[in-house]
């Protein structure tokens, strides 16, 4: 950050936030740069909450043609067909983003992310990806790992019912009140691709089912050469038998991945606007942590399930050898 005051029309116009979370916080926020690929409803929630707080410039990237798909969950493509004929998904949800904060500057990046030089990704604070391969999520992710700048990384899924949060802050260091002190802190988050890594069996016992359940549609997408959300019903039984081989692989038990929890990942490839709402307010706050570096930052994973209306934080890392 450069160190430049609020303006007075800024000050003005985030008077309640800066009351909640100070000057400093909402100076920093003001300075700041995100990229988001992958206009879905979750991610237009996220995106109309951080234009809402005041972050410098949002950047979208999504040349997906408007679909009835992103029109039942994605509230800033409007239900009027002139308004987005012609236009891709980021085109469209650029314009009705700069009507909820004209201070903050929104513009769209066209091409396949995948192909952006590393110092592409050098340009922002954060990066938040959406509807990728596994493939793609670590490409990007050590793209970002590489640059001697922290960029905030994070992915997120929704799928029916069900939702993820992944967060990679690198070397992380934050401030945090505790009782009338503040005190510094530091957290080390492993990569995507490290996290994924880690060997089922050495995972916690009471580690989130949904963990298990995403990585196993993930992998299976993956072999299949199918873009995210390309599953249906018709797929169980080639996912049950992908369920089988990783669970023997990892000497973990089949019934940590219930039939009917990959059944709902399965045909729930369609976003839930209500999820949406809550996944995308998650998000939304971890990023203004992340960029203010004030409280404890999600470490790593967030899954949410609407059929218990559970929120869980599991922390997968590998395990620390013992001294």
């Amino acid at each position: 950050m450069n160190g430049e005051e609020l303006t007075e029309q800024e000050t003005a116009l985030y008077d309640r936030q800066i009351r909640v979370w100070g000057a400093d916080a909402q100076r920093r926020l003001s300075k700041s740069h995100i990229l988001v690929y992958g206009m879905k409803g979750t991610v237009a929630e996220f995106c109309k909450n951080i234009v809402l707080a005041g972050v410098g410039s949002v950047t979208l990237v999504d040349d997906r043609e408007v679909t009835d798909e992103a029109l039942s969950a994605n509230f800033l493509i409007l239900p009027d067909e002139n308004l987005y004929h012609g236009k891709t998904l980021a085109e469209v949800c650029c314009d009705s983003l700069k009507e909820f904060n004209p201070m903050v500057h929104v513009s769209v990046e066209k091409g396949d992310i995948s192909t952006f030089g590393v110092e592409f990704f050098g340009k922002f604070d954060a990066v938040v990806i959406s509807c990728c391969s596994l493939a793609k999520k670590k490409l990007i992710n050590q793209k970002c790992r590489k640059l001697s700048k922290r960029v905030a990384f994070y992915t997120v899924d929704c799928r029916g019912s069900c939702g993820e949060i992944f967060v990679d802050l690198k070397d992380y260091k934050y401030s945090k009140k505790k009782l009338e002190e503040t005190v510094e802190c530091q957290l080390e988050f492993p990569s995507f691709e490290d996290t994924i890594s880690v060997p089922w069996k050495a995972l916690p016992k009471r580690v989130s089912k949904l963990y298990f359940a995403m990585r196993v549609i993930e992998q299976f997408e993956d072999a299949e050469g199918r873009n995210p959300g390309e599953t249906s019903i018709a797929d169980l039984p080639g996912v049950l038998k992908l369920r089988k081989e990783l669970c023997e692989t990892n000497s973990v038990n089949e019934s940590q991945i219930p039939d009917a929890l990959l059944e709902r990942l399965l045909i729930g490839a369609s976003e839930y606007p209500p999820v949406c709402a809550i996944i995308g307010g998650i998000l939304g706050q971890e990023v203004i942590k992340a960029i203010s570096g004030k409280g404890d930052p999600l470490k790593n994973f967030f899954f949410f399930d609407a059929m218990d209306g559970k929120g869980l934080i599991e922390d997968i890392s590998e395990p620390k050898p013992v001294s």
